[in-house]
């Protein structure tokens, strides 16, 4: 009795731990991931094949950069378009470049991989 009742509470805690592995894989909001799939798509073209390399791009980036190191790249970068003098900290200093370059990094491997 105590094997089956074992065996039971490692069959019902199978799905709780595979989802805690799918949520741990899969940290990117539905919405990150359609952004990133729409402005892919508006620089490479408006096709069902660039939808699929597109969304195949931003799922390696998942793979490689958790979310929130990926929210703060994205964050150094929109600073940087917005200039002026408050915003020059995020041109030159080192933590912010290293986050941009990580990010580059990761959208290299998805561009060799997906395109």
């Amino acid at each position: 009795m105590r094997r089956l009742l074992a065996m039971l509470g490692l069959i019902c805690a199978g799905p709780v731990a595979a989802q805690s592995v799918a949520e741990q894989l899969n940290d990117y909001p539905t919405a990150a991931r359609a952004d990133y799939v729409f402005a892919c798509m508006v620089t490479n073209g408006q096709s069902r094949e660039m939808l699929d390399r597109c969304a195949c791009s931003i799922d390696e980036i998942a793979s490689i950069l958790p979310y929130e190191r990926y929210l703060e790249a994205e964050t150094v970068l929109s600073m940087r378009r917005v200039g002026g003098e408050r915003m020059s900290f995020f041109q030159s200093a080192a933590m912010a470049e290293n986050m941009v370059s990580d990010l580059r990094r990761a959208q290299a491997e998805a561009e060799i991989i997906c395109f």
